[in-house]
């Protein structure tokens, strides 16, 4: 790990919740709960590519959770992310982020102090897929943040064409049933914030928009979803992003 990052007021915790591999940022004087930001790295990264995103959401007071998923970082990450690779397994870490969440929400409460009424997800790219999925199964979590990612996984699938095998059928049922877009009446009101640049050629900002599009008409409160796009942005975070995120978190956090 390199340490790029160091600070008196910032604590940088490297663990492991049950098996997986996780960095904790929190804010060193605070004692009470505290409110936190369990994090999801994009495809082909890790946690340790995520620490700066970290320490800077730890630096306005909260606590962050940032894991490994299976086949990234310490969890015998693969040797080629290149197409094939994605293809074969990049739904299978959504999954398995999503069905892991719960044991690293309960040790973050029972363990790291986290508050249990003021837990966010966020996530960048895969990431951003995997906290709309997440916030979907869950409703005791406070709100999500989605960077370049998508919460409308059946449209974003029709982009590919793959040949479909028994494994691809199996895929496609499991997406079907965790795509949040199939699940508008389990988010109705629940603070949403997705950032995208709108000239992505990873992940289209296309099904960002007809998710969005569906599902404002049913808020009451149209503040509590909103979709902000960044003219010319291609696949990137910003510190604009940032930004708004952390203003974002001081609302609905």
């Amino acid at each position: 790990m390199t340490d790029f990052i160091k600070s008196n007021y910032i604590i940088e915790e490297k663990v492991k919740i049950q098996e997986i591999p996780t960095i904790i940022f929190r804010p060193r004087e605070v004692k009470k709960p505290r409110p936190t930001i369990i994090f999801y790295h994009g495809w082909s990264s890790s946690k340790e590519l995520q620490r700066l995103r970290g320490f800077i959401l730890a630096s306005v007071g909260y606590q962050v959770a940032i894991p490994d998923a299976i086949y990234h970082g310490e969890r015998n990450p693969l040797s080629d992310y290149g197409e094939d690779a994605t293809l074969k397994y990049f739904w299978d870490v959504v999954f398995s982020n999503i069905e892991e969440f719960s044991i690293i929400e309960n040790e973050m409460v029972t363990k790291y102090n986290a508050d249990p009424n003021k837990i966010a997800v966020m996530g960048n790219s895969m990431g951003g897929f995997t906290s709309g999925g997440i916030f979907a199964q869950n409703k005791d979590i406070k709100t999500v943040i989605v960077l370049n990612g998508c919460c409308g996984w059946e449209n974003f699938n029709r982009n590919f064409d793959v040949t479909i095998t028994e494994k691809m059928e199996k895929v496609e049922k499991r997406v079907k049933e965790l795509d949040p877009m199939n699940h508008l009446n389990l988010l109705k009101d629940r603070p949403i914030l997705m950032l995208h640049g709108d000239s992505d050629n990873v992940v289209p900002i296309d099904s960002q928009r007809i998710f969005y599009n569906k599902l404002v008409p049913i808020y009451n409160d149209k503040e509590r979803i909103k979709l902000v796009e960044y003219p010319g942005l291609n696949h990137a975070v910003t510190t604009n992003m940032m930004e708004e995120s952390i203003n974002w978190l001081g609302r609905y956090l």
